[in-house]
């Protein structure tokens, strides 16, 4: 279906449900298993170390590969891409399910990763060609709900699975709901533009570019692991962290040199010249730094510091995406009315001060202490997000949609690796038993979210 300002309203209805299906497995496999990973490590006969790979694995290969696709998709056709990479997610699921030994299973898990980099690359691309763009607004934020709500509720679902089955099962829906996304979606999904002379396909990048690409992002997430709390920061590790991120950041230098006079760069750099589009990426990853930050420390600060039960601890922190979900769909809304980094600087001012005021709990809170605070945390984030989202999506010219795409899940996974490192290395020099490490992550956090909202704050000045 080729289409010039969106679809029609019931080809479009079929094509979000098939974006947002697809967009829910491949965020929601990232957390999923995590919950399992001591009983995969016990059937498997694996040490713990060896089980995060399961984990590992399929984040390293998404990360690696959202721009390299995102770029495919600019060449060959966003909806290839999406079907492609629910079909390889969809058959590696197969994979992880028949898995016999910890290897097997890790490797299904690269792959399902490589999948999953298939459908983040390209959904938001594809939302801008679904919906009209005075209804733009609307389709990031369906997409920006979607996400959001995917990635906290991994450890929910999770749970529920695991409570009646092994964890096998973890990977069985996907099958059916893979092959239900490539129904839903063959017929609706936009092809795009054919290429003009005025706007021709993009060139192929050149294959060491993808491979500096890959390795770049491959080195600075293993030494962002070997610093994480996985492995602690001590001895050994801390000099390989720091060996195999310098080497990732040396190795990354040459490969921003080499895309610098590129027209349409494998890494988005022209992109990243547009001052609008600049800012938006910086606000994504302090905010998204600063939501992994308080995900990670608020288990326990609620558990070790405040003597909660996991089943109370789980739900205090559910009221967080609760409010997403609430507000979100009214900051869809509010776009076009307000200028967006008015919009996300509000939002991030609000989780600023919710994350500070979790920060300053008193000594025994009592549980509406704790709600409203997380409920203030989850409102300005989900006020932040879709406008956020919008300005990414819409600043960047509609041939270079699939870069923009790209980019949008790079900032995300970008933020959430450095939140993880940081908490690592507060967690290293003041404990997590006593609830003291999470303050100050907490803090930490409030300070990333208003690091944000000011970067939001700055792009009013770029309006028009």
């Amino acid at each position: 279906m080729l289409v010039s300002d969106g679809l029609p309203p019931p080809a479009r209805t079929h094509a979000m449900a098939a974006i947002i299906l697809g967009l829910v497995l491949a965020v929601l496999d990232g957390t999923i298993v995590n919950l399992a990973l001591p009983g995969i490590a016990r059937d498997l006969n694996a040490t713990a170390a060896q089980a995060v790979w399961v984990v590992n694995g399929y984040q390293l290969a998404t990360l690696a590969l959202l721009l390299p696709l995102a770029t495919l998709g600019d060449r060959i056709g966003y909806r290839r891409v999406y079907f492609a990479g629910v079909a390889v997610f969809t058959a590696a699921s197969l994979a992880c399910l028949l898995s016999g030994s910890l290897w097997a299973l890790a490797l299904a898990r690269v792959v399902q990763g490589m999948g999953a980099a298939g459908i983040m690359s390209v959904n938001t691309a594809l939302v801008r060609q679904i919906y009209p763009k005075a209804m733009l607004g609307r389709g990031v934020a369906i997409n920006s709900l979607t996400v959001a709500g995917a990635s906290v509720a991994g450890p929910t679902v999770a749970a529920a699975i695991l409570s009646v089955a092994p964890w096998p099962a973890l990977f069985v829906l996907n099958i059916p709901l893979g092959l239900l996304v490539i129904f839903l979606g063959y017929r609706v999904l936009p092809h795009n533009p054919a290429p003009t002379p005025e706007h021709p396909a993009p060139a192929a990048p050149a294959p060491l570019d993808v491979l500096l690409n890959i390795a770049m992002f491959s080195l600075v997430f293993l030494g962002a692991d070997l610093l994480g709390a996985r492995h602690g920061a001590a001895g050994g590790s801390l000099a390989q962290g720091l060996g195999l991120l310098g080497a990732g950041l040396l190795l990354g230098a040459f490969y921003l040199r080499r895309q610098w006079h590129q027209p349409a760069p494998l890494m988005p750099i022209d992109l990243l010249r547009i001052p609008l589009f600049r800012l938006s990426i910086g606000t994504s990853v302090c905010a998204f730094a600063a939501q992994m930050l308080a995900f990670i420390a608020l288990p326990f600060l609620l558990l070790d510091g405040l003597g909660r039960s996991h089943l109370a601890a789980g739900l205090l922190i559910t009221a967080w995406p609760l409010a997403i979900v609430v507000v979100a769909p009214i900051a869809g809304r509010l776009i076009g009315r307000f200028h967006n980094g008015l919009l996300g600087g509000i939002g991030l001012a609000l989780m600023a001060l919710g994350l500070g005021l979790l920060a300053a709990l008193p000594a025994v809170p009592s549980d509406a202490d704790i709600v409203w605070r997380m409920l203030l945390c989850g409102a300005g984030f989900g006020l932040f997000q879709s406008p956020n989202n919008h300005t990414i999506v819409t600043s960047a010219p509609p041939r270079r949609s699939g870069a923009a795409s790209g980019m949008l899940g790079t900032a995300r996974l970008t933020g959430q690796t450095l939140g993880a490192v940081l908490l690592a290395g507060i967690f290293s020099l003041l404990g997590a038993q006593d609830g003291r490490g999470a303050v100050v992550a907490l803090a930490l956090a409030a300070g990333f979210a208003a690091a944000a909202g000011l970067l939001s704050l700055l792009r009013v000045r770029h309006a028009g």
